[in-house]
């Protein structure tokens, strides 16, 4: 699995794919700042219009207890698409550049091809939020917001940390679509259908048992119906992780491969 491994880093050393999700990740602070500035600025809320009142109605001040809070929330919706990005990238390329049928002669197992795969998908999203933590840091102190307790930090970064491994362990199934369809645009598709359908259905408050939904109920993104959130909902989601892992790996290994 080291070989393994170090053959999926050799892969994305020179992939403009990597740089592509970091710019579009680190929107999210970006955005962040731009509303901790409006919110700071009197000026600015009078001229900002619609952005400044959609600020205002989710309860955000230039602080960072609310910007913390908006980068948590960024991890959890954001996260889907750029997480399902990076998985369709990493498990569907193969297919795309004609190379599954290389993978699947080597005499390395399967399993362990896939489970190096997974670990770059994960080190990958862990290192995109990490990236999000740091820019929402800079951007923070160039906006000199007043300065944040220990406990403020430490609740924030507990609750940041948590999303991120609710919104990377969702993303399984996404592996799994990118094998079945040998390619992108299948697990894209499933990606931007699972975060149209985790809005619709939290929206009508039975979010907490789509887990697509769970993470962004977690992060606070949806208000009060994070109250709803009970064991089952996390559950289920580990459930729907556990269910997309064996799925990738059975079809790996026992379907037929015809390309």
């Amino acid at each position: 699995m080291k070989q393994a491994f170090i053959a999926e880093l050799l892969k994305i050393r020179h992939a403009k794919i990597v740089w592509v999700t970091f710019i579009a990740f680190s929107l999210a602070p970006i955005m962040g700042g731009v509303f901790m500035l409006i919110l700071n600025d009197p000026v600015a809320i009078e001229n900002a219009g619609a952005l400044s009142a959609k600020a205002q109605m989710m309860n955000f001040s230039a602080n960072w207890n609310s910007y913390l809070e908006i980068l948590t929330q960024a991890v959890a919706v954001g996260g889907v698409l750029i997480f399902g990005f990076v998985a369709s990238w990493i498990f569907g390329r193969e297919y795309s550049d004609d190379t599954a049928k290389d993978l699947l002669a080597l005499p390395t197992s399967r399993i362990k091809i896939l489970n190096a795969k997974y670990s770059l998908y994960v080190i990958w999203c862990f290192v995109l939020t990490v990236s999000n933590l740091v820019v929402g840091a800079l951007i923070g102190l160039l906006l000199q917001l007043p300065a944040p307790t220990t406990d403020l930090i430490t609740a924030h970064a507990t609750n940041y940390f948590l999303t991120t491994v609710l919104t990377v362990i969702i993303g399984t199934p996404v592996a799994f679509m990118a094998i079945w369809s040998k390619g992108y645009l299948g697990p894209l598709g499933f990606v931007a259908l699972a975060l149209v359908f985790s809005q619709i259905i939290a929206a009508t408050g039975f979010g907490y048992y789509f887990p697509w939904s769970v993470p962004g109920l977690f992060s606070g993104a949806g208000g009060e119906y994070k109250e709803q959130l009970d064991t089952y909902s996390y559950l289920i989601l580990i459930l729907t992780s556990v269910l997309g892992y064996i799925a990738t790996v059975s079809y790996w290994r026992y379907a037929d491969q015809e390309k």
